[in-house]
């Protein structure tokens, strides 16, 4: 019997438990991404929406901001040109130089100094000057390095060929008149825009409408796109009532007479009786406006209109005017003036030379402070000063200058006597030039009061009656008497015509009364047959013995209306008997 074969303790295989791998997508987290997905495409795609459909003009101007870009187009300022068709002002074409420092220093521009030393040098810089400049600007991309340079600097700028620098079209106004016509024309400044005279008065007008082209660039600065152009408006042309031609006389007068007596200045405005327009208008000292180095204010003042002044006795002759104009006197009144002081109040008013038992015409003649005053007081003063204002003292001319003055036009509830009596010779009020002028163009107008034009083509206000026209045309008889021997104002006379005129001499005013200096004035009219010119000559402030307006403003008087009466050709009326001055 076998043995039972002992059994081997084998052993089992034990299977190993395998764990259960998470599932790579679990449900709830990938819905959640998956919504949040959703969620900002949903936001992008609102955001997009609303951007381009609903409020598309931000990103529109941002675009625009980046490469639209707007390019002026300049316009010729007006041209002025004077009653006959000169020129007074113009617009030449100059450019301008600018630097884009950016791109300098991006191209090293700067490595070739004495190129940049030759620009300094054909623009009129300092040499290291223009390079601290640019190099204090570095991260700006436009500066001016030189505004209205000539044809000639530009095509040497252009031929130079820096890195950053460029030329831009500009216009720049020439004035051929010069120091002449200045104070009437004005100046422009460096940007185009008035700054005086009718430069300022008419801007607009003379300025026109500059030119847009909108052009779209690449990042390259290619232009990729017109997308608008409007084009320029010239500005108008202004003409005036200036006469180049007796301007030019005017001014040469008086400059000289300023230089001979070593005056302070002086001024002339010579006025067409019949029409009112202003033929001339002039000032000492003046400057040329086509140098910028003599633009100060002493110079650029229009005294003509900006200045008043005591007119002192050449106001006479209106209160003349109103006495004979409200039946006060007739041409035969005799006023006696004994021997030339006449007590008023607790003051005196003096004669410069005894008149005695005179005449209208002897008082105007002998330019008799007692006679006139006399008269003045026989008179309401509101009759004086209804006359003044009438010819035109205490408004403004209507000339559109800019600076004009109404000058001091007194209005009171009393009056003493005795300021009744120096109202009568030009005390205690002023005037401008152009006011005097304007109240003689009146009286030769026969007493018609003519608005005062400086533009020929606009003829505004109305004309009135100022004064009867017979007394006017008698104060116009007796004016003439004045240039005849004996008068006050013979070195006023013009050879070969009848003229009328009255000088006046007054102290100028200071603080508590009045002080030594003096204004020298004569203002007339001509031809006396048939009044077409009135002129008005100041000189202010002469040095020396001489001062009085008939030896000092007389002669320029006497020049400047022969001039003017020879050049436009106006008929002489004197005859040998009138030319003796008998």
């Amino acid at each position: 019997m076998k043995k039972p074969t002992p059994k081997k303790n084998v052993r089992k295989p034990i299977k190993a438990k395998v764990k259960k791998k998470a599932p790579l997508l679990i449900a709830w987290r990938y819905n959640l991404v998956l919504g949040f997905v959703v969620l900002a495409l949903l936001t992008l795609i609102g955001r997009t929406a609303y951007i381009q459909v609903i409020e598309p003009d931000q990103l529109i101007e941002q675009a625009n901001m980046r490469s639209v870009r707007v390019k002026a187009i300049p316009t010729a300022r007006g041209i002025i040109s004077d009653r006959n068709g000169e020129q007074l002002a113009v617009s030449v074409p100059v450019q301008a130089v600018w630097a884009d420092p950016y791109t300098i220093f991006k191209e090293n521009g700067l490595d070739e100094i004495q190129r940049w030393y030759a620009l300094a040098n054909v623009l009129g810089l300092d040499q290291k000057g223009l390079v601290r400049k640019i190099e204090k600007n570095k991260n700006k991309r436009f500066i001016y390095l030189q505004r209205q340079v000539n044809p000639a600097m530009s095509k040497y700028v252009r031929e130079l060929k820096l890195p950053g620098i460029g030329l831009k079209d500009e216009s720049r106004r020439f004035y051929p008149s010069g120091e002449v016509s200045a104070h009437v024309i004005g100046v422009t400044g460096i940007d185009g825009h008035g700054l005086e005279g009718l430069e300022s008065s008419y801007e607009d007008w003379l300025t026109g409408e500059a030119g847009k082209r909108t052009i779209r660039k690449d990042r390259f600065g290619r232009v990729v796109e017109n997308i608008s152009l409007k084009t320029q408006r010239p500005g108008k042309p202004l003409q005036l009532t200036i006469d180049q031609r007796l301007q030019a006389i005017a001014y040469r007068a008086i400059k000289q007479a300023v230089a001979d007596f070593r005056a302070t200045s002086g001024s002339a405005v010579l006025i067409d009786v019949k029409s009112g327009d202003i033929l001339a208008m002039v000032n000492a000292p003046s400057y040329n406006p086509n140098n910028r180095d003599q633009l100060q204010s002493f110079r650029m003042r229009n005294r003509a209109i900006t200045d008043s002044i005591e007119p002192g006795s050449t106001m006479k002759p209106f209160v003349m005017l109103a006495g004979l104009d409200k039946g006060i006197i007739n041409p035969n009144t005799i006023i006696d003036t004994g021997n030339g002081i006449m007590r008023v109040g607790g003051s005196r008013v003096r004669d410069s030379e005894k008149a005695g038992k005179a005449s209208l015409t002897t008082i105007l003649k002998k330019s008799s402070n007692v006679g006139i005053a006399t008269i003045a007081l026989r008179m309401d003063v509101r009759d004086v000063l209804a006359m003044y204002g009438s010819v035109g003292f205490g408004n403004v001319s209507g000339v559109q200058l800019p600076g004009e003055v109404t000058g001091i036009f007194p209005d009171r509830r009393r009056w003493s006597p005795f300021e009744e009596a120096t109202l009568a010779f030009g005390y205690g009020i002023s005037v401008t030039p152009l006011q005097l002028a304007h109240a003689y163009a009146t009286l030769g107008n026969m007493g018609v009061n003519m608005p005062l034009h400086l533009l020929k083509s606009n003829h505004t206000g109305k004309s009135f009656r100022a004064a009867d026209a017979d007394a006017a045309r008698r104060v116009v008889n007796m004016l003439e008497q004045v240039t005849h021997k004996g008068g006050t104002a013979v070195e006023a006379r013009v050879p070969g015509y009848r003229v009328g005129a009255k000088t006046g001499t007054s102290r100028k005013a200071k603080a508590g009364g009045y002080s030594d200096q003096y204004v020298s004035l004569t203002a007339g009219i001509a031809p006396i047959s048939n009044p077409r010119l009135a002129l008005v000559v100041v000189i202010n402030e002469p040095q020396g013995d001489q001062f009085y307006g008939g030896t000092v403003a007389g002669p320029v008087f006497s020049e400047v209306m022969k001039g003017a009466l020879q050049i436009l050709n106006v008929a002489p009326d004197a005859t040998p008997e009138s030319e003796k001055g008998e």
